[in-house]
């Protein structure tokens, strides 16, 4: 059986076996990260949903008001007037079919991609490439859009996407351990509204389950579910 180092072994020792607060939780995460690296400080949420069902499906953007702590490469697929549009918001590449191409020849070096309606066509055969990555633009999610200088900058200023997996957990980063606990706390009370916006309708009981915290190396913190929603069907 494999064993958990001592550092991770030190830090489930901080973590009692109950519901923080919200901050507290927050502040527990940030004080149990041990890597080297400055690491990512995640959200786990449960939601009283069916994802099987389409009238169930939890599927958002919000742009997190600290950013997410990284820099974010963005592709732009575009013609005409839209490509200026697309560097002076500042994309990191632009281009078309040549640009197509490059992906599907195995470029990925990039974190998101925008694509005007218009030139789906060229992006469409990408999906085996980009679909598995969380890569492929979804008009659902803001980055199939005319208005490319928008979706670039939401993106570079630390717009999240969030969906629930088919177990019905949504996970979602709120920024880094270096953050302070009040900038990750404004990040996840975004989120959380974000998501309390999206309860379906065919939702019922309670919508938020249990949620959890942790860093990117950290043991995960239980947080108390009704701090996230407390309202029932």
């Amino acid at each position: 059986m494999p064993r958990h180092g001592k550092h991770y072994r030190n830090a489930v020792e901080k973590v009692e076996e109950r519901p923080y607060g919200l901050l507290e939780a927050i502040e527990l995460a940030k004080e149990s990260a041990y890597a080297k690296f400055d690491e990512t400080v995640e959200i786990a949420m449960r939601l009283g949903v069916d994802p099987k069902h389409a009238d169930q499906m939890v599927r958002g953007t919000v742009v997190l008001p600290h950013g997410t702590g990284k820099t974010q490469r963005v592709v732009v697929f575009a013609s005409g007037e839209k490509i200026k549009e697309a560097e002076d918001a500042g994309a990191d590449h632009v281009g078309g079919e040549e640009l197509a191409a490059k992906v599907q020849a195995g470029w990925m070096d990039f974190d998101a991609v925008v694509s005007t309606p218009d030139m789906m066509k060229a992006v469409g055969p990408l999906g085996r490439v980009l679909g598995p990555r969380g890569l492929m633009p979804n008009p659902k999610a803001g980055t199939v859009t005319f208005d490319v200088a928008k979706a670039v900058e939401d993106i570079k200023a630390g717009k999240v996407e969030f969906r629930v997996d088919k177990a019905g957990i949504l996970h979602a980063p709120l920024g880094k351990v270096s953050f302070s606990a009040e900038q990750l706390k404004a990040n996840a009370d975004a989120l959380i509204t974000a998501v309390n916006k999206l309860r379906p309708a065919a939702s019922k009981g309670r919508y938020v389950r249990s949620a959890s915290l942790s860093s990117t190396m950290g043991p995960g913190i239980k947080v108390d579910e009704s701090q996230l929603i407390a309202t029932d069907a």
